[in-house]
């Protein structure tokens, strides 16, 4: 019997239906339920651990997971170097440092002698300290936010996605600690089933990078067309029955199509579809 890949994956918080969705656009059949705590892949020697996203980090170091999927951000500050397998693109944030609107501190080296509270006690201290910068650091949890009006400290260092919660709590940022998105990291450990889970998950990310560009053009037209959307190494080019006419193909950046759009139909491009890709193995 084979053995089962052990995948640990956030059991709430903004990284769980991300992270369920992606799973099953790679090809998993399973069933989540908000209670239950493994759940196995039905067409797959694989088993789904759903625990606290914080706690990925060490089942994956300990043996306990193969595989995790966790944010950069607890990965630093879990401090351990697991190999990350894949970036997946979702959770994006940053570890930002904030302090007070009426503040006079401008950068993160004003910090110098100061307080600053925050839920990443171990990144915020090796930050500061790789930089030679003394400060206090006051682990808090829950809400940060509120530490620089209750006198706990000068400054804060937490996530921050928009900056919408910094600005409703009079907080403005002065600098950037960490950049942080969902990952897929490993322990390392043999088991024949890591190269196949990371490759379908790995064409999914891919394939959501990208869009499937089809469109018609005068063959006259082909070359101009070409030369705006290269595609994974060239386009397509299918002559149509009348031989006036070509069909071009190309894969192209997502971010790309709204550039793309109106240079292809500058160029002579007819009849342009744009078409999403579900996996893509480059």
């Amino acid at each position: 019997m084979a053995e089962r890949l052990r995948l640990a994956v956030p059991n709430k918080g903004r990284l769980r239906s991300p992270t369920i969705e992606l799973l099953g656009d790679a090809g998993l059949a399973f069933e989540a339920t908000d209670r239950a705590l493994s759940v196995g892949v039905g067409n797959a020697d694989i088993d789904l651990l759903f625990v606290r996203t914080e706690d990925i980090p060490e089942l994956v170091a300990d043996g306990v997971a193969d595989l995790g999927i966790t944010g950069v951000d607890l990965l630093a500050e879990f401090g351990s170097e697991l190999p990350v397998v894949l970036e997946l693109g979702f959770g994006r944030c940053r570890l930002a440092a904030a302090v007070p609107n009426a503040s006079d501190l401008a950068k993160v080296e004003d910090f110098s002698e100061r307080r600053i509270a925050t839920a990443h006690p171990g990144v915020t201290t090796r930050y500061f300290s790789d930089r030679g910068i003394d400060v206090t650091v006051v682990p808090l949890r829950g809400s940060v936010e509120v530490a620089t009006k209750l006198g706990v400290a000068d400054g804060i260092v937490d996530l921050v996605s928009t900056g919408s919660t910094l600005r409703v709590n009079g907080l403005r940022e002065i600098g950037t600690l960490l950049e942080s998105q969902a990952v897929v990291v490993s322990g390392g450990r043999g088991n024949g089933a890591v190269d196949r889970i990371t490759t379908a998950i790995g064409a999914v990310v891919a394939a959501r990078r990208k869009r499937y560009l089809l469109l018609n053009a005068p063959m006259s037209a082909v070359d101009r067309i070409a030369a705006v959307i290269p595609g994974l190494s060239a386009p397509t080019v299918m002559p149509l029955a009348d031989g006036e006419m070509a069909a071009v193909h190309s894969v192209v950046d997502a971010d790309a199509v709204w550039h793309l759009l109106p240079l292809l139909e500058e160029a002579g491009g007819q009849g342009i579809l744009v078409l999403p890709i579900e996996q893509l193995i480059p």
